[in-house]
């Protein structure tokens, strides 16, 4: 079943219907001008006289809800752009927290307690799953969102559920980041991952279903959840892709891949791909981090038509006794300075598995150090995520570039874990550094710009003066204390 809706002014949008049990079907759409809207039904069985030809009109009226998904309108990349904007051009920054089991085993009351916790931090959108997986083979109620394989059953009830928990999302002001086909390919539970064993037809018909669902909600859809998009499964999963994503769905559309997985090129002509997301891992051994740092990422961004370029799982606070908060810092830093600034995701090996003290997570590997979700979102690497949202935004991110050609000798290369990341804006009066760190760097000094040196401290979130050695050419700088600090250098005029 189709709605085409027509706005005020004319304006056409035709989505997809979907089931909720019994003989009842429904629609969900979300609205862009206020006034008098009409819609027309129209049915792939002509004789079904409940649901074909149904017309009807209702009027659009603002939201009372003053969050920005509300007020500036849904999320969306504009053409020829390498970040995410509302839809009247506000830009947005992505700083997501993962909580792939939250919306499956949350009370209301901890859902609300942690989406507080994430707004009162800066966080904007929420990653999360929306069937069974191998990390949760059923609700909190006991249910499944579908049975079967070969012709699957959907369970309304179960997706009750998920409709609570994305409306509380967007009530809160976050967007919504839902996986709608996970696919996990190798491990314990890959066959609870229908991304993995559910075949194309059925797959689709799952995805569009949610697609259906949650499309009138501030989303942004992961098709896709830790599987493999490449080789093998590319046509798969572009087969799935441009059938689930062919113009009558609402939102924009990301992959995230398995971990040190790259599909820029690849994917780089498809139409429905709006965000390419991309996983480094959770290892701060050297081959990750020079994946991160000297990756596909920063290497071909340039070379591919402009979307944002996001890492949506970099180091996952606690997943091993040797990722600290310091990992969680080094692996978001570099990796939002690799490409263009767009934003950057965030978690812990407490939230995602919704941990509660005593319990243990499914289908993986024990990590009985693992704090629950209510004490990890306040740990280190958890806070200090929101203070790198807050320093982003101190300027105009959306127009800061890699610039690694600054630098006249990158400490990395002798230590890969000393790597030095620079953006800088198209005008060069704004350069940042992420200095991981003590280190003395040398910064090939655009012309006739003067530079003031200040210093971010992403761990106090604090601000203080610095300097630098200024030999009209290059600037010679120090990093004043052990840990790592942000360099920022704000162009002033030239003294003739």
């Amino acid at each position: 079943m189709e709605v085409t809706f027509t706005s005020p002014t004319g304006e056409q949008k035709t989505i997809n219907g979907f089931w909720d049990g019994g003989t009842t079907w429904k629609a969900r759409f979300m609205p862009w001008e206020t006034g008098t809207w009409s819609y027309q039904t129209a049915c792939s069985d002509a004789k079904n006289s409940g649901l074909n030809g149904i017309t009807g009109r209702f009027n659009c009226k603002p939201s009372d809800n003053r969050h920005n998904i509300f007020i500036r309108g849904p999320v969306i990349n504009p053409p020829g752009t390498f970040y995410l904007t509302h839809s009247d051009g506000t830009p947005f920054f992505w700083l997501a927290c993962t909580a792939w089991n939250g919306a499956l085993k949350s009370t209301e009351k901890e859902w609300d307690e942690y989406l507080g916790h994430r707004v009162a931090n800066h966080y904007t959108a929420i990653q999360f799953v929306t069937t069974q997986w191998r990390g949760c083979d059923k609700s909190s109620e006991g249910l499944v969102a579908f049975e079967g394989s070969g012709r699957i059953r959907i369970n309304p009830e179960f997706f009750r559920l998920i409709d609570k928990k994305i409306d509380r999302i967007n009530e809160f002001g976050l967007v919504a980041a839902p996986v709608v086909l996970w696919a996990l390919q190798t491990g314990a539970g890959r066959e609870l991952s229908p991304g993995y064993y559910l075949p194309d037809d059925q797959a689709v018909l799952l995805a569009r279903y949610i697609v259906a669902r949650y499309g009138a909600n501030h989303v942004v859809w992961f098709l896709g959840g830790d599987g493999s998009y490449i080789n093998t499964f590319e046509q798969r999963w572009k087969t799935i892709g441009r059938a689930v994503f062919d113009g009558k769905q609402q939102g924009i559309v990301a992959q995230h891949p398995q971990g040190r997985s790259w599909i820029g090129e690849v994917y780089r002509d498809e139409p429905w791909l709006d965000i390419v997301g991309y996983q480094s891992s959770h290892s701060n051994a050297e081959a990750t981090v020079n994946w991160i740092t000297k990756g596909p990422m920063s290497r071909m961004w340039h070379h591919l038509p402009a979307r944002p370029l996001i890492n949506l799982e970099p180091n996952y606070e606690e997943i091993r006794t040797t990722i600290t908060d310091k990992d969680v810092r080094n692996a978001s830093y570099w990796s939002l300075f690799a490409t263009p600034i767009a934003g950057i995701s965030y978690g812990a090996n407490g939230i995602w598995p919704w941990l509660r003290p005593g319990e243990k997570i499914l289908n993986h590997s024990d990590a009985p150090w693992t704090s629950p979700w209510k004490t990890a979102i306040n740990l280190p690497g958890s806070i200090q995520m929101g203070y790198l949202a807050q320093f982003i935004m101190n300027f105009e991110w959306w127009n800061l570039f890699p610039a690694p050609e600054l630098l006249v000798k990158q400490p990395g290369d002798e230590q890969f874990n000393h790597f030095v990341s620079v953006v800088r804006s198209l005008d060069n009066k704004t350069i940042l550094a992420y200095i991981p760190v003590k280190s003395s760097i040398e910064i090939r000094k655009p012309l006739n710009i003067g530079y003031s040196v200040r210093w971010f401290d992403p761990v106090r979130n604090s601000y203080f003066d610095g300097k630098a050695e200024d030999s009209g050419l290059v600037l010679k700088i120090t990093s004043p204390v052990d840990t790592d600090l942000l360099l920022i250098l704000t162009g002033i005029p030239a003294r003739i």
